[in-house]
Order: structure tokens, then C-alpha cells, then sequence
């Protein structure tokens, strides 16, 4: 099974901006659809963003949409998660996921704080 590694936790000011990147290996990203999901304490695990693998086409979940958004970089085999104009409703444990259909892998989670 491959695995996915993503960047370290980070504490963030309200308005301000982060990166999370999920780095793979032992499988080429470009071949999977990554998805990012969070989980604030107490609540459910839900969705954030995925991009898919045919076209990179892109999905939002409203909470998100037009703040964060969503990349890979074929090259360093790594996606990414661009988030702007974080609030404090955005903390949570971030996590990535690719599946390709048959395999499928999570990444570590990474916690995100956003607080002043």
C-alpha cells in the first residue's frame, strides 16, 4: 500500500492563509483523485475539496468555496490545499485521501488551529 505524508499542524491568526501539502509515495498521484476531508473535535469527519484525475476538475464544499483551494503538482507528485481568509470555524484535523478506484490511502492528518 502507498502512503501519503502531509505537511506539519499550524496555528494561524483569523484572515490569514496556510498551505497543506500530501506528498505520495510508492504510487503516481497523477493516476488518483485526491480529496480533502477535516474533523473539527466533536464533530464528523466531512469533505473539503477533491480533484479528480481524468481532467483536475474541482469540487468545493460550500463551507470552503472561493476561500481554499485545491492543486497537484505532477512533477513532485504532491497535492496541495491553498486556504485564504481562514476562520476560527476552519480548525480541525485536515487529511488527504487518493484513490484510484481499487487502492486507496489516507494521509496522517495534520491539526490546524485558527485562533487569535
Amino acid at each position: 500500500q502507498f502512503q501519503l505524508v502531509e505537511s506539519g499542524g499550524v496555528l494561524v491568526q483569523p484572515g490569514g492563509s496556510h498551505s497543506l501539502s500530501c506528498a505520495a509515495s510508492g504510487a503516481a498521484l497523477p493516476y488518483f483523485a485526491i480529496g480533502r476531508f477535516r474533523q473539527a473535535p466533536g464533530k464528523e469527519r466531512e469533505g473539503v475539496s477533491c480533484i479528480n484525475s481524468s481532467d483536475n476538475s474541482k469540487v468545493y464544499a460550500d463551507s470552503v468555496k472561493s476561500r481554499f483551494t485545491i492543486s497537484r503538482d505532477n512533477a513532485k507528485n504532491t497535492a496541495y490545499l491553498q486556504m485564504n481568509s481562514l476562520r476560527p470555524e476552519d480548525t480541525a484535523v485536515y487529511y488527504c485521501r487518493a484513490d484510484d478506484g481499487f487502492d486507496r490511502s489516507w494521509g496522517q492528518g495534520t491539526q490546524v488551529t485558527v485562533s487569535s
